[in-house]
């Protein structure tokens, strides 16, 4: 069942991590809120800042709260990295996938491909993907609310709250067809800080036991 709850979390992380890169489209329905979003990242390089993490697992009838920082370099990399208990380390690094689990001294590895993860959040990674392409978008109570066209592993719906300043995005939620939800919280927003490359590789110490990750 802890398998379960940390499948639901990278899934629905990565996807908000996607997304986080390329909410490039436009909405009909969403036209002011769209072009905000666009404006903001016509000159985005990286981004950086804390997050907080509510996951409610359906399954696990329970409610876990996380919290930790992230860092994103354009096009393609990808560090999100839990504090406390549960300490970890998420890398995404063009077409691989390392977590890192600090208390079980332990890694996992794998390919980061369309086929595990779904094609649209992918595709939007990958910079080739439009938000209008694979979301039916609209707005609610001044949130945005991206609902599949196609199938996307499940995922039902994607809210984003919007916020009024330098980074416009506050909030993702996502919804799952299993009735999970997962909401990340955006803080100290930095962007164009010069993120160097070597932050997205992983610091492996001695002894850890290595596995192949398969979602």
């Amino acid at each position: 069942m802890e398998h379960l709850k940390y499948r639901v979390i990278i899934i629905s992380l990565l996807t908000i991590g996607c997304l986080l890169f390329s909410v490039i489209g436009a909405a009909a329905s969403a036209d002011e809120e769209i072009a905000k979003i666009q404006k903001a990242y016509e000159n985005i390089k990286d981004i950086k800042g804390n997050f907080v993490q509510k996951s409610y697992v359906k399954d696990l009838k329970r409610t876990d709260t996380f919290n930790g920082k992230f860092f994103i370099k354009m096009p393609m990399k990808m560090k999100w990295e839990y504090k406390g208990e549960h300490a970890q380390e998420v890398f995404i690094n063009n077409d691989e996938i390392v977590i890192y689990q600090k208390k079980e001294k332990q890694v996992f590895s794998g390919k980061f491909d369309r086929n595990t993860y779904g094609q649209a959040p992918i595709a939007l990674l990958s910079g080739f993907g439009k938000i209008q392409e694979e979301f039916a978008v609209s707005d609610k109570n001044g949130k945005l609310i991206l609902k599949p066209i196609k199938p996307m592993g499940g995922i039902l719906s994607i809210e984003i709250e919007l916020f009024e300043g330098e980074f416009p995005i506050k909030s993702f939620t996502v919804n799952d067809s299993y009735s999970n939800r997962i909401e990340m919280i955006l803080k100290d927003i930095k962007i164009n800080t010069g993120l160097e490359d070597k932050l997205f590789e992983p610091s492996l110490p001695q002894g850890v036991n290595k596995y192949n990750y398969k979602p």
